[in-house]
């Protein structure tokens, strides 16, 4: 029976914005951009994508309305001219030739850049005289209390700006107000210490946004609308709670405010901004339903709305009029598309891996795990190839099933092999700690695809030279993967020494005491793992700190629940022996740590059997994924897809 949605596609009518259906894409940057803060055509095929993929309305990312003093990233637009208008306005071309709607985010930084080099030596501002910690170099930059004169300046730049939207041929206007941006350093107690006016109580504190919209409504008129984000939560002591939240959006919507959009946290609680898969999908929404009951305008629901059927409910169940769905539109630009005509197993999920974060912050461009062609979707075009090739694919994980779904894509006969009896890969391994079920949904993606596009797929059979000689293959790609790295120490063949690979597969016994070798991500995950069936885990690790080699946010949540769950953390320590009993660990004296069962977790090598023997005896051969180098998920499918896509 065919999924129906009766709310998510259903048309809204805000002024003279006019939306074919409730999903919004937030504003994210890109860093598609050029230096001088112009767009580029990189950028224009981007957002064209999304709005071609069947999106309502296309919040642009975030422009900045004064670049001398309220710019904290060296890649990000300029609004603050009219001489940006032009180019802005390709962007809106570009949006509406697809039907759909797009407004574009204003935006000062205040006291939270995240790079001092925009900058080029000025003292940043904000509300009050504070600090903040710049991330890029890493560094406390001191801020300066902005005059009254200097408020009033920047009201006047932002209604300049919003002038400039409209006139450029956007169908909106967002103020950013939230996640520790200038406007939002005025709402915040915890930032804002002001005593006159523009300070003091939640109205005082209020003003200088309440003057940027009645401003601005002076300069684009009553009937355009204009959207504004608050802080529904900081997630610091101090800070905006949800109650001041609800007084704030009441206070725009009588100022004039036709929208509003919602997010959480600021520049110390960023890991709640972009919330990972640490966190619930959906888990800001009760939040945004506390302002909604408060306003009568509409309000846009946020927090890991990455799910088709997620967003129904929220609208069905009236918590908001609205949904973003912001990382899931970069992982799959179709998604509206998609779920309009029930094909929900099409749809490329974003897990929330916040790759996509973890290369924007230091000025790199947007990258999505799970779809290669983000910034690239102009010359990423698939087309069928003039004449088909035979494609044997060895390895059924995350490369070898890119691999596999792109060249059958291409109009090549596939036919993959997996030594074991399933898919995945080491996606089975990593989706087995808590807070890492979501990565089961690549496994489930391409599976589909796979059988969508007649692959033949060959489980539980590994492939050898004999093998590759009967099938004959015109093309062979090696995706065997990894295997784990077995350290050089004495005992470690000991019974009660297993990998952290096989733990979390479920072919050991563990022990009620543990110790892991290795504090890495597969290591803290493992922990995790096992603290959670009450065993008791220590980690050791050679370098200083733990899981560094993780996303940032992931992390943060991660020591926090390693913290609650009393997992004990040694670093900057060696292991020397494995013994019957235990380890003997040296830092500046040994010890002797009792174990029942030693995990190891300390890294993967290649796993280059099948290479070494088809070196030289095959004409096309080509390695992909973790049998060239172990690396992220995002690294195996990029390389899949780039290979692929040439065959």
């Amino acid at each position: 029976m065919p999924i129906r949605f009766t709310k998510l596609f259903e048309p809204i009518q805000v002024k003279s914005l006019r939306l074919k259906n409730r999903i919004v894409m937030p504003p994210i940057c890109t860093r598609f951009s050029n230096l001088d803060g112009s767009i580029s055509e990189r950028m224009v095929n981007y957002y064209a994508e999304r709005a071609k993929g069947g999106v309502g309305l296309i919040i642009c990312e975030t422009a900045v309305i004064d670049s001398k003093l309220g710019k904290g990233l060296l890649r990000c637009l300029h609004i603050d001219q009219d001489k940006y208008v032009t180019g802005l306005g390709e962007i809106a071309r570009a949006v509406h030739f697809y039907g759909g709607k797009v407004a574009i985010q204003l935006i000062h930084m205040g006291r939270q850049i995240f790079k001092t080099e925009p900058l080029e030596g000025r003292q940043p501002v904000s509300a009050s005289n504070t600090s903040f910690q710049a991330t890029h170099p890493l560094t406390t930059v001191y801020t300066r209390e902005l005059t009254v004169e200097e408020i009033e300046e920047i009201v006047e730049k932002f209604a300049l700006a919003a002038r400039r939207v409209q006139i450029a041929g956007f169908d909106a206007v967002e103020f950013h107000g939230a996640n520790g941006y200038l406007i939002a350093q005025f709402f915040s107690p915890y930032i804002n210490k002001r005593k006159d006016r523009y300070g003091g109580d939640i109205y005082g504190r209020s003003r200088f946004a309440v003057e940027i919209v009645k401003r601005a409504r002076e300069l684009v008129g009553w009937n355009y609308p204009i959207i504004f984000r608050i802080p529904i939560h900081e997630m610091v002591s101090g800070g905006i709670t949800l109650e001041d939240s609800k007084t704030i959006a009441k206070i725009l919507e009588d100022a004039g405010v036709d929208i509003l959009n919602t997010s959480v946290g600021l520049g110390e609680t960023y890991h709640y901004v972009i919330p990972p898969m640490a966190l619930p999908q959906g888990c800001y929404v009760e939040m945004v339903d506390e302002i909604k009951k408060n306003v009568k305008i509409p309000v846009i629901a946020v927090g890991r709305i990455n799910d088709p059927m997620l967003a129904e409910k929220i609208l069905l169940e009236e918590k908001a009029d609205l949904v973003e769905m912001g990382r899931a539109l970069i992982a799959d630009p179709e998604l509206p598309k998609k779920a309009k005509k029930g094909r929900l197993k099409d749809i490329r999920r974003c897990v929330g891996c916040n790759e996509c974060v973890r290369h924007t912050r230091p000025d790199f461009p947007i990258i999505c795990t799970l779809n290669p062609t983000v910034g690239r979707e102009k010359e990423c075009r698939i087309v069928p190839v003039r004449k088909p090739r035979r494609v044997l694919v060895v390895g059924g994980g995350p490369a070898g099933m890119e691999t596999a779904t792109i060249a059958a894509l291409k109009g090549h006969r596939v036919i993959l092999y997996e030594k074991s009896k399933r898919l995945g890969g080491q996606l089975n391994l990593a989706s087995t700690p808590p807070h890492k079920e979501e990565l089961r949904n690549v496994i489930s993606y391409f599976s589909y695809q796979l059988k969508k596009l007649k692959v033949k797929v060959v489980l539980g059979k590994e492939v050898n030279l004999r093998t590759v000689k009967r099938i004959k293959p015109d093309v062979i790609i090696v995706a065997t993967g990894a295997v784990p790295i077995i350290p050089d120490i004495r005992g470690v063949k000991n019974k009660n020494v297993v990998t952290a690979w096989d733990v979390l597969a479920g072919r050991v016994e563990v022990g009620e005491e543990v110790v892991i070798v290795g504090g890495g991500m597969v290591g803290c995950e493992t922990a995790e793992y096992l603290a959670e069936k009450g065993r008791k885990v220590t980690v050791i690790e050679m370098l200083p700190d733990i899981a560094i080699d993780m996303e940032t946010f992931s992390r943060i949540f991660l020591l926090e629940r390693l913290t609650q769950k009393n997992v004990r953390l040694i670093t900057n320590t060696k292991v020397k022996e494995i013994t019957k009993n235990g380890v003997i660990i040296v830092n500046q004296r040994e010890e002797i740590l009792e174990a029942d069962t030693v995990v190891l977790a300390v890294g993967s090598k290649p796993n280059t059997k099948l290479l070494e023997e088809l070196e030289g005896k095959f004409p096309e051969v080509y390695a992909v994924g973790d049998c060239v180098e172990p690396r992220r998920c995002l690294e195996a499918i990029h390389e899949a897809w780039n290979v692929a896509f040439e065959l």
